[in-house]
């Protein structure tokens, strides 16, 4: 079973959902977990968690993203892009500068209303299952960070952008909100998610580059470890003796490490045993001189 994280492109017309199904049976693995929705017709970078790694799921959805995005002036749709039934339609008598203006007003804390047709639950219900059934109700605005856009072009009634966002940001509806601005309405007509946290674009396979590579038996290559999503934080080694302890799941005290160093209150470390093997994540607590863990990886 393979145990780490993929960079997979996802392609027009499936669901986050479809490429899991797909893998595992490229893969021969049930134990796979994507990180982030994205809609069938979005394409780009979708991170997916593999064995053990599936535990990181929900870290790796907290992550920053980054998105290519076009959109169209003087249209309003039901689903906010293109391919939505058409509710209202308005001539776009706008300069490129008020375009620049409304589109770059969005950089920063932002309340946003998600969408009718999103995978977000009221009363147990998804709001775009609603929504199928000709069904509105009232969503409360949520608030998303905008962290930067680039204006790649603007040629009126069409613009394009790149748009680095916090999670939970939706941008067909940052499209909407800025034509509601113009006061003519927008729809997006294209999305391409560029990152995802530290998954790029360039890095990416496709589905049939993954089964290139399963059936040549050089898919490890392609795979991050676990422990690569936690680079940042400092790497302890437990001494061999106390195996045992850590193979359950226990916590143990700083003088159970093969090097001594000194650990802030609190700080959080990457647990290694004996052979470089990965255990988890563990919290430091200075006042017991012990760490406690956080997250375990361990591959059973």
């Amino acid at each position: 079973m393979y145990n780490g994280i993929i960079n997979v492109y996802k392609e027009a017309g499936f669901t986050s959902h479809d490429v899991v199904a797909k893998l595992r049976g490229i893969l021969k693995q049930k134990k796979i977990g994507h990180t982030g929705t994205l809609d069938p017709d979005a394409v780009g970078v979708l991170p997916v968690c593999l064995g053990s790694a599936t535990k990181l799921c929900d870290m790796l959805t907290d992550k920053s993203k980054e998105y290519q995005t076009e959109f169209l002036l003087g249209r309003v749709t039901d689903t906010q892009d293109i391919s939505g039934k058409v509710l209202s339609e308005e001539t776009v008598d706008i300069t490129v500068l008020q375009t620049q203006e409304a589109i770059l007003s969005f950089v920063g804390a932002y309340d946003q209303v998600p969408p009718m047709y999103s995978a977000i639950k009221v009363d147990g219900k998804k709001l775009y299952q609603l929504a199928r059934e000709g069904k509105e109700i009232e969503r409360k605005a949520r608030p998303v960070h905008i962290d930067y856009i680039t204006i790649s072009s603007i040629e009126l009634p069409k613009a394009a952008m790149t748009v680095g966002c916090s999670k939970g940001t939706y941008i067909r509806t940052l499209c909407h909100d800025i034509g509601q601005k113009l006061g003519c309405g927008a729809v997006m007509t294209h999305l391409e998610r560029t990152r995802a946290g530290g998954f790029v674009l360039e890095d990416a396979m496709t589905l049939g580059d993954i089964e290139k590579a399963a059936g040549q038996g050089t898919m490890g290559n392609y795979i991050l470890p676990v422990d690569a999503v936690f680079k940042d934080y400092k790497a302890v080694t437990v001494e061999e003796k106390f195996k045992k302890l850590i193979d359950n799941g226990n916590s143990f005290y700083a003088d159970m490490l093969i090097t001594e160093d000194a650990y802030g209150d609190k700080e959080t470390v990457r647990v290694y045993g004996g052979e470089g093997k990965f255990y988890g994540i563990y919290e430091y607590c200075s006042q017991e001189e012990r760490f406690v863990p956080v997250k375990m990886f361990l591959e059973k």
